[in-house]
């Protein structure tokens, strides 16, 4: 198996384990042994846990962002919705695996990698789509962005809910969602409020102050929550950098024994070298005393 080749499969091995058990619930030991190779292949490829789960999320988003794009090409406002519902749900029912990925709290090895980013870079395609619309029906093109959040928002929380459900079919899901999203905005008022009963509501006298001893107590009870959380969080970073350290040590002795191994193989291949040159030097002496012995024996 050539390198490229030997990168990809653990590439599409990570892609599953993390899929199924998260970054923190997949281990270096994990992809080696599916791939059935030694860990040192895997570090040699990616550097470590941190480096193959970065490609993977990467490659996911290049795939998403590529077929979002791809929908939004379309002439009008509605077919480029519905275009675009469908490519998620496409991408979800085609590539289930990655979405899981892309949907998990993302570790922090993923760089720019998060679903949050992804759903942003998404509601910034669709937030030029409605500035147009909100233009030609008279509302204000400064609330484009809010509303594109809104939008991309409720269509990606259908896709995670439909990642699991997969009923009713992909076509009739994104016709409801188009339903809801094109007419809610055919209908959309210009200059929405909330209704006067809400407002009286809010704007309705609050509870009495609590008396001195009451905040007292909850102003000790605040701080013991907030020691008890300072102290779990320490613990936490404790045993991360515990295991961090592990895993460097680990790493380097994989690295040591590497390139023991691969000083050993250097001392064989030299040895061997060795051994072929004084063997031809032996042949070619016996070659040349045979022909001497030859020359002696013809009859003059």
């Amino acid at each position: 198996m050539s390198g490229s080749e030997r990168r990809e499969q653990l590439i599409l091995i990570s892609r599953t384990l993390f899929a199924e058990k998260g970054f923190d619930g997949t281990s270096i030991e994990e992809i080696a042994a599916t791939a059935q190779v030694s860990k040192p292949v895997v570090y040699e490829h990616f550097g470590g846990k941190e480096g193959v789960y970065a490609v993977v999320v990467d490659r996911e988003m290049q795939k998403l962002l590529g077929m979002i794009t791809e929908a939004l090409a379309a002439a009008h406002s509605l077919i480029k919705l519905e275009r675009a519902a469908l490519a998620l749900l496409q991408y979800i029912e085609e590539s289930s695996e990655g979405f899981r990925i892309l949907v998990r709290d993302s570790h922090a090895a993923s760089g720019t990698g998060t679903f949050a980013s992804l759903i942003s870079e998404i509601a910034s395609q669709v937030e030029d789509v409605l500035a147009d619309e909100f233009a030609a029906r008279g509302y204000d093109p400064k609330l484009a962005p809010m509303y594109a959040q809104m939008l991309v928002g409720m269509v990606a929380l259908t896709g995670q809910w439909w990642l699991d459900v997969r009923k009713p079919g992909r076509e009739e899901v994104a016709a409801h969602l188009v339903n809801l999203a094109w007419n809610g905005l055919t209908g959309l008022n210009p200059d929405p409020a909330i209704t006067a009963a809400t407002r009286n509501q809010a704007s309705a006298p609050s509870r009495p102050r609590p008396s001195e001893k009451e905040l007292r107590e909850l102003e000790k009870a605040r701080d013991r929550e907030l020691k008890e959380a300072e102290k779990a969080r320490q613990r936490e970073l404790r045993e991360a950098e515990k295991a961090r350290v592990r895993e460097l040590k680990e790493r380097e002795r994989l690295l040591k024994e590497a390139e023991k191994e691969r000083e050993r193989l250097l001392k064989e291949a030299e040895k061997a070298r060795e051994r072929e040159e004084k063997i031809r030097q032996r042949e070619a002496r016996l070659a040349e005393r045979a022909a001497r012995l030859e020359q002696i024996d013809q009859p003059e």
